[in-house]
């Protein structure tokens, strides 16, 4: 049984690309479709997931994963 948050019913699990972890997302049906119609920017669609959540969704590449990928830049350079 998924908990009820707001009002996000559905879940899904998504998988990593790069490590293979699955990552169980849950959210609200109607801002899923919106998103994936292109009638609104994920952000906008589902502001309540975190940044690692839409970018999982976006890109396939989890939060760990996308550090690795794109390392924080050293600004005392």
């Amino acid at each position: 049984m998924v908990a009820v948050i707001d009002n996000r019913l559905d879940h899904a699990d998504f998988l990593c690309d790069h490590c293979g972890q699955t990552f169980r997302i849950i959210y609200n049906r109607e801002d899923m479709i919106d998103w994936l119609s292109g009638s609104m920017y994920i952000q906008d669609a589902m502001p309540y997931l975190t940044n690692g959540e839409r970018e999982l969704l976006l890109s396939g590449t989890c939060d760990v994963c996308f550090d690795k990928l794109f390392p924080p830049l050293d600004n005392d350079e």
